[in-house]
């Protein structure tokens, strides 16, 4: 059923779009392929970047301090660039930088992203902004600016979303919100630029050591946020004190994110969607969640389908020559 109506959407663009399709010749392969990697100073963006890096390719690393960025241009094949998804000036300046370095562009890794945390009813409106600003807006921002060089290429997009665009919980809800988000982005682009020769593709970590954490703290001690007169203090409250202890991530290494970017950036059949987790209950989590979301969906309507009806779905989707 959802294989169909991807189909269909294809169908549509294709009869309206088409003759937009670049020059077949476009996807000449080069020696060494550019990769614009956001968010790179550290935790997921900078193995990503390391990790092409190493593998001999080309990598444009966005940071926003001047000592992350030398010490990005200090890895052999990657050059930092000066590069805050909020800030248009910055994102101009990279479009121009790449264009100059000659390379071409093969593809944009949209890994910049933020964290807040706190009750929906209770947080301020500013929050909301400054985390859609980065998380949405960024890449919205980004591939805009880039596409023009992508499309060029016939090259990728690669969207670092979270197991949070399936799942959600107190507190954590506008996190999740915006990566729904970002996952909604990802499959109507996917649609979008299939047409033009594009790949995008969404990466849904769990959970795994970076800097968001200590990020979120920051903000939150730096605004003077307390549990104190909140209506859900006995969630917050932890939360606040965690902050304030700041004790060390056990969470693992994000090197299989990396990994999975790497073939979802290079590989000739990568896969519309890379679930990577550490463990096996963070996969349950958020099939689990998938799942009772087809049931509620489903049930206790007019146009229901029955037990047998839903297993076939899945049979065709699960099918090997299922898109």
């Amino acid at each position: 059923m959802m294989a169909s109506a991807r189909l269909a959407a294809l169908i549509f663009l294709a009869t309206t779009v088409a003759p937009l399709l670049p020059a077949a010749d476009a996807r000449a392969e080069e020696t060494q392929r550019a990769v614009l990697v956001t968010g790179a100073s550290t935790g997921i963006g900078r193995l990503i970047a390391e990790r092409l890096a190493a593998d001999g390719h080309f990598v444009y690393a966005g940071a926003r301090k001047p000592a992350d960025i030398a010490a990005l241009s200090a890895i052999e094949n990657i050059q930092g660039v000066r590069l805050d998804v909020t800030v248009q000036h910055d994102i101009d300046a990279a479009v121009k930088l790449v264009e100059a370095g000659g390379r071409g562009l093969h593809a944009v890794v949209n890994n910049a992203g933020v964290n807040v945390l706190a009750p929906l009813i209770e947080i301020d409106e500013d929050e909301l902004d400054f985390l859609f600003d980065v998380n949405i807006y960024g890449p919205y921002r980004i591939t805009k600016a880039f596409a023009p060089q992508i499309i060029k290429s016939q090259g990728r997009i690669v969207n670092i979303s979270s197991i949070s665009g399936t799942l959600s919980g107190p507190l954590y809800g506008i996190y999740a919100m915006s990566k729904h988000a970002l996952e909604a982005y990802t499959d109507s682009l996917a649609i979008e630029m299939d047409i033009l020769g594009v790949k995008v593709i969404g990466v849904e970590p769990g959970n795994y050591k970076t800097n968001i954490f200590h990020n979120r703290c920051d903000r939150m001690m730096a605004r003077g946020y307390s549990a104190e007169g909140s209506r859900f203090e006995e969630f917050v409250a932890p939360r606040v004190e965690q902050c304030k202890n700041r004790p060390v991530d056990t969470d693992p290494e994000p090197h299989q994110v990396a990994e999975a970017v790497a073939h979802a950036l290079f590989d000739d059949k990568p896969k519309e969607h890379y679930l990577v987790v550490p463990e096996q209950r963070q996969a349950g989590w958020t099939i689990g969640k998938a799942l009772e979301e087809v049931v509620r969906l489903n049930e206790g309507h007019e146009f229901s389908y029955s037990r047998d009806e839903l297993v076939e779905m899945l049979d065709e989707e699960l099918s090997p020559s299922s898109p």
